[in-house]
């Protein structure tokens, strides 16, 4: 049994439950190393008290399973069985606090799991997991920093097919074909290349708009490697801009920068985004930054810190999440600069390198 493994079975005894359930394929990699996607098929780890962990598994992959899982009790199940029925079977029908993952489960399988072993009360087990998941180990920064580089990498490659009357969505499957090849699982979430006045969306969808000197031209893009993902963005002039573009531009880029700096142990979320977004605000766009300021980066492309001006949450060593600092105007661009860091105990360690600087293409 591995750390994270008996970390749950605390949990079973501090809190009372007679068992729990693990059915989100990004938690089961998390806690047993085997890494699938079940699609509809039923993927579970199942904890009960005093008893060994077991991984229900389809029974195409339970070779697999066997190979990468920490966990070697696995049972498997066909595509004509109820695999709800094993589940009768470990934990009988006089089950009173179960946990499971409520934001992972739905409906439809909450009903399938109560008609099999009728809880008297279901709990959440995702604070539990949320809780081991964001204080990242010395190993999951390592897996983080490499997913940083390769997406800088495929940034890198994707400038040099810069030109103009080029499409956004050209650069996007340059871009994801070079994440391949560069060794990356695939992008942590699709690609985004905007040109222009579409720059000005913050979740803009590419197309075929072609690039034409003046424009700004923003990457956001992001891969997984090792099952971590990383999340950049950067924007860059294509030609000369407008003087309100390159205010713009610096105004995000020492937003950015006051992001970063307000980053140590202890300070609140709220704290960061504030020290960003007064930068925004003194120059005069403070609507025209109309997001938090970053995100919880991990096993997700999104997942708990989320950094904004609400959020009284404190920082603590091992918290990694995005700076991203932006200024949309509609009808004219936008500019957004998006960082990788984590929380040290000294204070701050950016993950990601690739030049902020404007820099001016073509």
């Amino acid at each position: 049994m591995n750390d994270k493994i008996a970390k749950l079975y605390d949990e079973l005894k501090s809190q009372a439950w007679d068992g729990l359930l693990v059915t989100d394929p990004k938690h089961i990699y998390y806690l047993t190393g085997f890494a699938s996607d079940p699609h509809e098929r039923f993927l579970g780890l199942v904890l009960l008290r005093d008893q060994e962990p077991e991984l229900i598994v389809p029974a195409l992959d339970a070779e697999a399973a066997q190979a990468a899982s920490s966990v070697k009790r696995i049972s498997t199940h066909t595509d004509t069985d109820n695999p709800y029925d094993l589940l009768r079977q470990r934990t009988g029908t006089s089950v009173k606090a179960f946990a499971l993952e409520k934001e992972h489960v739905s409906v439809l399988r909450y009903e399938q799991l109560h008609t099999a072993i009728g809880a008297a009360q279901y709990v959440d087990l995702g604070p539990v997991l949320q809780e081991m998941r964001v204080r990242k180990t010395p190993e999951e920064v390592q897996r983080l920093k490499h997913a940083a580089r390769l997406v800088e990498d495929a940034l890198r490659h994707g400038l040099t097919h810069v030109r103009e009357g080029v499409t956004e969505v050209e650069l996007v499957a340059e871009i994801e074909y070079q994440m391949k090849k560069l060794g990356a699982d695939g992008p942590s979430f699709d690609t985004t290349v905007l040109s222009g006045p579409k720059t000005a969306l913050p979740h803009g969808v590419p197309g075929t708009r072609k690039l034409q000197h003046g424009d700004l031209l923003m990457f956001d893009m992001g891969v997984y490697s090792g099952g971590y993902a990383s999340d950049i963005t950067r924007t860059f002039a294509f030609g000369k801009l407008s003087a309100e573009l390159e205010t713009i531009y610096n105004t995000v880029l020492r937003s950015n920068e006051a992001g970063i700096a307000a980053i140590r142990p202890g300070v609140s979320c709220a704290s960061v985004d504030q020290a960003a977004r007064a930068v925004v605000e003194a120059a005069g766009y403070g609507p025209a930054f109309n997001h938090r300021v970053g995100h919880g980066l991990g096993m997700s492309v999104h997942e708990y810190p989320s950094v904004h001006g609400g959020n009284s949450d404190l920082l603590h060593e091992g918290f990694v999440f995005t700076i991203e600092p932006g200024i949309y105007v509609p009808g004219l661009g936008g500019v957004r600069i998006e960082d990788d860091v984590l929380v040290t105990s000294k204070g701050v360690e950016v993950l990601t390198s690739f030049p902020k600087e404007l820099t001016v293409l073509g």
